[in-house]
């Protein structure tokens, strides 16, 4: 009956800093995710700002690609036909390999992202 009671009176004793723990460990878990979040924010950002300079580079590169091969054939016709065609070609090749160049190497940097984070977090702790 004494050790119970003992049990009874050392939660009792240590009740406000168990309350403290729980309470310091949630706050944690909490500035974690949002690191976690903020991070991911701005990679979304850089991803999509990239996308449009690169969409910009390729527009500009397939008119540039389009008039010097029209001057070469004096046709704009056949001069931005080969220059459609070529990217379609290259459209199709993304389409194969989006895998292997996009999908794999995103997965990969989320998971080691990731993991950095779990490593760091423990290192912390």
């Amino acid at each position: 009956m004494s050790q119970s009671e003992n049990l009874g009176s050392f939660f009792q004793e240590n009740k406000s800093v168990l309350k403290e723990y729980i309470e310091t460990r949630l706050e944690i878990f909490r500035l974690q995710a949002i690191k976690i979040s903020s991070k991911s924010a701005g990679y979304l950002v850089w991803i999509i700002v990239s996308l449009f300079l690169l969409f910009l580079i390729t527009l500009f590169l397939g008119m540039t690609l389009g008039y010097w091969l029209s001057s070469l054939m004096d046709s704009y016709v056949k001069g931005f036909g080969l220059t459609a065609l070529l990217m379609i070609v290259v459209f199709i090749v993304f389409a194969i390999f989006r895998k292997k160049l996009f999908v794999n190497p995103i997965v990969q940097a989320i998971i080691s992202n990731s993991m950095e984070e779990t490593i760091e977090n423990e290192i912390d702790d």
